[in-house]
This record gives C-alpha cells, structure tokens and sequence, in this order.
C-alpha cells in the first residue's frame, strides 16, 4: 500500500474516533493550513494541530462523501459536510502530502456563507485562546 494511502487511512481513523492524537505522525513539521476564513495561512505542528483538534469539537455531525486523487497520488480532495449548530456546511479539504507521505499542506473550502460565519464565530475565540490575544 502506498505510504499516502496509509496516511489517509490514519486520518480517517483519527476522525472516525475522534483520536487527534494521530496528527503527530501524520503531520509534516512544516505543515501550512489554509484555512478558509484567514488569509494568512498557518505555519507547524503545532498551530495546525491546534486548529483540527478544535474544529472537530465545532463540527457536530462530521462526514465524508467522497474522495478525489492525483494520478500520483500526492493531492487528495475530500468532500464533507457537518454542521454547527442549526447551520449545515459542506466543503472541501484539499490535502497535499510530501514524499515521505506525511500532510504538507491542508487548504479548506467550505460554503455556504451562513455555515462559513458560524465557524468563523466559533474558531475565532479559539484562535484567541492559542495566541493569547
């Protein structure tokens, strides 16, 4: 098995038991999270580590659909949807993994706009809480 399909295999382990302990060995030290409410992306372990073991508390009713691949691999596309509240969502994480099959980079895109905002209220305070702002 390639050792990207394993990885994607742990990560949809780590979420199916809501285990966030898994990012440490999924996760490239370098990681970049672009998330899709601040321009500015998030930079390392530990800030994106931060950031998922958060927005799995925010998500209620977390799902995949579907997954789309790169011929080689490297970039998968995964569909979810879940909701906040009374607010449904869905979206996209966009995740590319680098030769040693760890994640790189993560970018979200997620609509519609009212479920976009009520995730923006609720990871806003939480990103607070990180930087000590």
């Amino acid at each position: 098995m390639h050792k990207n399909q394993q990885s994607l295999n742990k990560w949809h382990l780590m979420l199916a038991q809501r285990d966030m302990s898994l990012l440490q060995e999924l996760l490239a030290d370098d990681v970049v999270f672009r998330s899709p409410v601040a321009i500015t992306p998030y930079v390392g372990k530990s800030v994106v580590t931060f950031i998922l073991t958060n927005v799995i508390q925010v998500f209620e009713n977390f799902r995949y659909h579907r997954e789309f691949y790169t011929e080689d691999r490297q970039h998968i596309v995964l569909e979810f949807s879940a909701n906040i509240h009374e607010k449904e969502l869905k979206g996209i994480d966009m995740i590319q993994f680098n030769e040693d099959g760890k994640i790189q980079e993560i970018e979200v895109m997620i609509r519609p706009k009212n479920g976009l905002e009520a995730l923006a209220l609720q990871m806003g305070e939480r990103i607070k809480q990180y930087s000590g702002s």
